[in-house]
């Protein structure tokens, strides 16, 4: 039986950051203001624990916003520790932090290693020098290249995190980042698409007219490309989108942009819709389908508002789709049936295919 995963979430807002990049509103993202002592670290593990079965789970503290290495050493030591005894006690079983490229060291990594933090994500955002300096932030690709590298000698678990759609940045330089981010093997993977929070420089350029967001359906097509390269090289892609809060909302701190509340089924119910239009095209002419499916896949594939079956019917002129649960489809995984004529597809095999 496979372990549940649990994570235990500590914002530190914008603590350590030493640069305002333009995009950034940590209060609002976070949807926390303020900062977090030991004492607060201890009593939001002891809240979560007592909602979480300790039998067969792994669970993780994980210090999200701002940049956790960046914090003054002996403040970075008092959020760790506090964490200690449940970490010893097997209650906790990793520590994970997110910081910037540019705040890893020999000193930070010594920390790190020494309270038992397994996971280190950087804010990577692009590696396109031209867009870093646009958007402040204050780093160069050098920086992520040695510390992908410093913390991955030291064995560290490395994620990456990518914007797309920031100012001076396009579809092209996307992808070139992801492709030089697979280059360096990072374990797991961040993708955000940019969005315009308020009371951030981002939101004066597009009020001035300066910065155009990306539309949601330009923003699911570049992050569908960019999934599917990091997971055809084996790393996986572990959220896409920003996580809605209280706060975060189109309509809300969010001013403009691709938000979703639902970023990550926008983006694999397209690569579906890719994956059925791949098997009808081989198998028309043909009037109608039959689309058999894992039963926790079936949304997904039928889309949200059922927008893939309504795609499929007008572009082919199909008659009629059916969609069909059934017990033995391995999960990302199709069968299309017309008739006599069967075709199978899975999201590994389709990933094997090249990026277009």
């Amino acid at each position: 039986m496979s372990k549940r995963h649990y994570i235990i979430p500590v914002f530190v807002s914008h603590r350590g950051c030493p640069h305002d990049c333009i995009f950034c509103n940590q209060k609002k993202i976070t949807g926390s203001g303020g900062d977090v002592s030991g004492i607060e670290v201890k009593e939001k593990i002891e809240e979560y624990l007592k909602t979480m079965p300790l039998e067969n789970s792994h669970i993780e503290l994980a210090f999200f916003g701002g940049s956790f290495t960046a914090i003054p050493i002996e403040q970075q030591k008092e959020l760790l520790e506090a964490a200690q005894p449940y970490l010893k006690q097997g209650f906790i079983k990793n520590i994970r932090v997110s910081t910037r490229p540019d705040c890893i060291d020999e000193e930070v990594i010594s920390i790190l290693k020494l309270y038992g933090v397994q996971i280190v994500e950087l804010g990577v955002q692009s590696l396109d020098e031209e867009v870093l300096r646009i958007s402040n932030r204050g780093h160069s690709v050098q920086s992520v290249i040695d510390s992908v590298n410093l913390l991955k000698e030291h064995g560290f678990t490395v994620g990456v995190q990518v914007m797309v759609g920031l100012p001076g940045d396009n579809e092209e330089k996307s992808i070139a980042t992801v492709k030089r981010l697979v280059g360096l093997k990072p374990h797991i993977a961040r993708i955000y698409p940019a969005l315009v929070i308020r009371n951030t420089y981002m939101e004066k350029m597009y009020e001035r007219g300066l910065y155009k967001p990306l539309s949601l359906e330009s923003a699911v097509e570049i992050c569908k490309k960019l999934l599917i390269i990091f997971e055809q090289n084996n790393i996986e892609v572990i959220r896409i989108g920003l996580q809605p809060t209280e706060e975060i909302g189109e309509g809300k701190e969010v001013a403009a942009g691709p938000f979703h509340p639902s970023m990550r089924q926008l983006v694999v119910s397209s690569i579906y819709r890719d994956m059925l239009e791949n098997i009808i095209n081989d198998m028309k002419p043909v009037e109608s389908i039959e689309i058999e499916v894992n039963s926790k896949e079936i949304s997904d594939i039928i889309g949200q508002k059922r927008t893939n079956i309504d795609f499929l019917s007008k572009k082919y002129k199909l008659k009629k789709i059916a969609v069909i649960q059934s017990p033995d489809i391995e999960k990302q995984s199709i069968t299309v049936k017309s008739g006599e004529i069967e075709r199978n597809l899975s999201v590994k095999d389709f990933y094997k295919l090249p990026v277009k």
